[in-house]
């Protein structure tokens, strides 16, 4: 009996170190308006803000808001998203940052008055791609796993079924301020809403070779 109350107590810690508590978290940019409530973030997306390097545009901006925490080493971070957006760039996704010329932005974003599956990849200049889709959803979750100097980004419209919507370079043995944004270029502003954040830790593939290997 002993056993299974420890057994449950162990399993019950590592649940727990799965969820990340929105409330530890810390602002860069922090809007007028926000709220936490259920393990949810919600927002009002600051006018005018967002995340670009150089690029194509030929200016720098880094005003959006991120609500962020930092993680070393190799995880999986994933979150429902969901906006009323309404002018040309309106978003929200993840962030994973190293600083203001190496980071991933990924998620929705309305172009044209379609949605599109957005990434950005900044590595002092930026990228952009894209995915269009057909038909509008309620919100999508977005997923991000961290593995060596990858990361790998994916979208569900369930939570199930995951499809990679990218891979890219992020440097490794580096913290990473990893955590949820959202970017209003042209517009005066948009509720934003964040379900569910939860950042997961995953082992490091070259230790556990290398523990493997010297047994």
């Amino acid at each position: 009996m002993k056993r299974i109350f420890l057994s449950f107590c162990a399993l019950f810690i590592i649940n727990k170190s799965f969820a990340q508590t929105l409330e530890k978290m810390t602002w860069f940019n922090e809007p007028e308006k926000w709220e936490i409530k259920n393990n949810s973030l919600s927002m009002f997306v600051t006018p005018q803000s967002d995340y670009w390097r150089i690029s194509h545009y030929g200016f720098t901006v880094d005003d959006a808001p991120f609500f962020y925490t930092t993680y070393g080493g190799e995880f999986e971070a994933k979150v429902k998203i969901s906006g009323n957006y309404k002018a040309r760039f309106d978003q929200t996704g993840l962030m994973l940052r190293i600083d203001k010329e190496n980071y991933i932005k990924a998620g929705i974003e309305f172009v044209d008055g379609k949605y599109n599956l957005s990434t950005v990849v900044t590595h002092k200049t930026s990228d952009w791609s894209v995915i269009t889709l057909d038909k509008i959803p309620a919100a999508v979750w977005i997923k991000a796993v961290r593995r060596l100097d990858a990361v790998e980004v994916f979208y569900s419209f369930d939570d199930k079924n995951y499809i990679m919507m990218r891979n890219a370079h992020l440097q490794d043995n580096s913290p990473v301020m990893v955590g949820l944004m959202a970017a209003c270029p042209d517009g005066t502003g948009f509720n934003a809403t964040f379900e569910n954040f939860k950042i997961k830790h995953l082992p490091d593939e070259r230790r556990l070779k290398w523990l493997e290997n010297n047994k």
